[in-house]
């Protein structure tokens, strides 16, 4: 078997496994709750994310708060969540401004996308992960469209890859295309960078 057939069996077998999870429920809570702490002082007004399909972990409800909070901080700054719209074009991604209510509609594949909403650009962008590595390699859908967005977005934004605990692939190895995310978030905690500081 080829990398990438053994790719696409892979993907396959850890949507399967995500769909089929008897505790998905619980297991987005806690991982609601990571990204609510791990954003929490963090400088960043304008957050790109994602609509969850194939059972990812949705991000959206602890960016809502996220949002409400910085209203409550009477921050000079609006705080912004942008999603993604495919530019079938160049094979990447542009995010568009998204609110809870705001008006959406179905993009290619399906996939729910903010419509009429001004393009956003932002400085944080959490990724979904079908699979990810320890040090910061994730597995999409094998489209990479997030691997040419993040290749080709001035300035680069922080990136942070969402997935469930076990997603973790210890012996997958980069190719060269793969971009290297900033962070990796799951329910457990924080997945990469591992900190070795003791102080």
């Amino acid at each position: 078997m080829d990398r990438t057939e053994e790719k696409r069996a892979l993907r396959k077998r850890l949507i399967e496994q995500r769909l089929n999870m008897a505790d998905r429920l619980h297991r987005s809570d806690l991982l609601q709750q990571v990204m609510r702490i791990w954003l929490v002082g963090r400088p960043d007004t304008v957050i790109g994310a994602y609509w969850p399909i194939k059972g990812e972990f949705d991000p959206l409800p602890a960016l809502h708060r996220w949002k409400e909070d910085g209203e409550l901080l009477d921050s000079p700054q609006m705080r912004r969540i942008g999603l993604p719209v495919v530019d079938k074009l160049h094979g990447t991604l542009t995010f568009h401004a998204w609110f809870p209510g705001c008006p959406m509609e179905e993009d290619a594949y399906g996939i729910p996308k903010p419509k009429d909403t001004e393009i956003i650009v932002p400085t944080l962008l959490f990724v979904p992960c079908v699979g990810y590595t320890p040090g910061g390699y994730r597995l999409g859908y094998g489209g990479g469209f997030y691997d040419r967005t993040l290749a080709a977005l001035r300035p680069k934004p922080y990136t942070v890859g969402l997935g469930f605990a076990n997603g973790l692939l210890p012996g997958l190895e980069p190719e060269p295309h793969d971009v290297q995310l900033d962070a990796l978030l799951n329910e457990l905690g924080v997945v990469w960078p591992v900190s070795l500081d003791e102080d």
